[in-house]
């Protein structure tokens, strides 16, 4: 047995710590560095793994981002697999997520949902990334894909993520004033309002 060989058995044991490990090691390379510059070797080499172990967990480094993104959005829109998330718990929860960054990691998995990969089959991850990530949210506010009278619901979902996203872009990348140094307490206020009007009016 190889070294790799003996380390995969090693790992196996905690798959899914190790599969969490190179999760977040890809997302901050990923983020920072976009796609295409970063490599496999890499992360593996940032988490202190060997290589192989991404084309067990992952199959490929496509792989490997499609789990990124998919964790992305399931930690915006769910807080547990328990049940399910409220409207009201949706809304507190992309608050935290648009206000804080930039915080640790996560701005830079929200840039993740923004950048361009330069990429088609990664930015075409992206993208159904995103319409899993609307789909969850819709759900949260009383969408049903079997209901035709809940469809506008997808759209406001949507737009809820646009308007999120947007203020992340303003207070990182793009820098623009008054939001890039509006206090977390300035912005708050108006951002709840705002999702509230689209994913906890029932009078809509």
């Amino acid at each position: 047995m190889t070294d790799a060989d003996d380390e995969i058995v090693r790992s196996g044991r905690d798959a899914e710590g190790t599969k969490r490990a190179l999760v977040r090691a890809a997302r901050r390379r990923f983020a920072t560095e976009g796609y295409r510059a970063t490599t496999v070797r890499q992360i593996a080499a940032d988490v202190g793994v060997n290589v192989a172990l991404i084309n067990r967990y992952f199959v490929s480094k496509d792989g490997l981002f499609e789990a990124c993104m998919l964790r992305t959005s399931d930690e915006l829109a769910t807080r547990s697999q328990a049940r399910a998330s409220t409207p009201a718990e949706v809304i507190e929860r992309l608050i935290v997520h648009a206000l804080n960054a930039p915080n640790g990691d996560d701005p830079l998995q929200l840039l993740l949902l923004l950048r361009s990969s330069g990429d088609e089959n990664a930015d075409r991850i992206r993208r159904r990334t995103l319409e899993h990530f609307t789909r969850k949210l819709a759900g949260a506010s009383g969408w049903s894909p079997d209901d035709p009278a809940t469809q506008p619901v997808l759209l406001k979902a949507q737009l809820a993520i646009a308007t999120m996203l947007g203020v992340v872009m303003l207070r990182t990348s793009a820098a623009v004033e008054p939001v890039a140094s509006a206090t977390a307490e300035e912005l708050a206020g108006p951002l709840r309002e705002a999702l509230r009007v689209l994913l906890d009016d029932q009078r809509s």
